[in-house]
């Protein structure tokens, strides 16, 4: 069995269960889009109807945006960030509840957005790699480590934002939230990931960006917890992580 070295330690490792948005790709880049699109639209409709949002713009998916309105950072623990697409078409809808909007109506109105959100993101296709992450995969292929993405999106999504990448082939198990009774941070999606790729939990390490994919490991009996992060950004939303890394080059291989 392969171990996995991380900050002096060494972890035995057959498989790595990966998040995707954050920590394979950049999240903002990827969705940044897509929300911004959203809330354009959403202020344009509650514009025509003099009506406003429930909370400050920056709480309605938890976004930071520039002294010109544009978005420019996101909040970690916002529902942006970690809660699904239907998720958050849900809040959205009740925003527009919220202003007298039959629900019916208001859910429709926002799956419509989304839609045309949605259309942006894959004409788009800005999905990149995160730095050094292309050469893990390779090392990781080279040392028998079995990998899986256990995601917030949807099964088809991740499989296409990791074609755009280029990076499909590296992994033999997906897991989006539509294969799942419960999403992150219960450890179902963890578990069925193990299981396609013929491993037990404890045999395991997952990578992520939020403390539900690690609280999701610890709930499934993973052997290991890897918090990712930015060296630009705060990492104290990780604390049920065994360890913080930075930048992928922080992991080594031992055969």
């Amino acid at each position: 069995m392969a171990l996995l070295q991380v900050q002096g330690e060494k972890i035995p490792c057959r498989a790595i269960l990966f998040d995707k948005d954050g920590t394979l790709l950049d999240f903002l880049q990827l969705w940044g889009p897509w929300a911004e699109s959203m809330l354009v639209q959403m202020q344009a409709w509650m514009r025509e109807r003099d009506a406003s949002f429930t909370v400050e713009l920056k709480h309605v998916l938890g976004t930071v945006h520039d002294s010109e309105g544009h978005l420019s950072g996101y909040d970690v623990q916002g529902p942006l960030a970690i809660a699904t697409v239907d998720e958050c078409n849900g809040w959205l809808a009740g925003q527009l509840y919220a202003t007298g909007t039959p629900w019916n109506e208001a859910i429709t109105t926002i799956r419509q957005f989304s839609s045309i959100a949605m259309k942006s993101v894959r004409e788009r296709k800005s999905a990149e790699p995160m730095p050094g992450l292309l050469d893990l995969l390779q090392r990781c292929k080279e040392a028998g480590i079995q990998l899986a993405v256990v995601t917030s999106d949807s099964t088809l999504a991740a499989e296409t934002h990791l074609d755009w990448m280029g990076i499909r082939s590296f992994f033999s198990s997906i897991v989006g939230c539509d294969r799942v009774t419960r999403g992150k941070p219960d450890g179902e999606s963890f578990l069925l990931a193990c299981r396609e790729l013929a491993v037990e939990p404890h045999e395991a390490v997952v990578i992520g960006d939020s403390n539900g994919d690690m609280q999701m490991g610890r709930h499934a009996g993973a052997t290991y917890t890897l918090g990712y992060c930015l060296p630009s950004d705060q990492s104290a939303h990780l604390h049920d992580a065994d360890a913080v890394i930075r930048h992928y080059d922080e992991l080594g291989i031992v055969l």
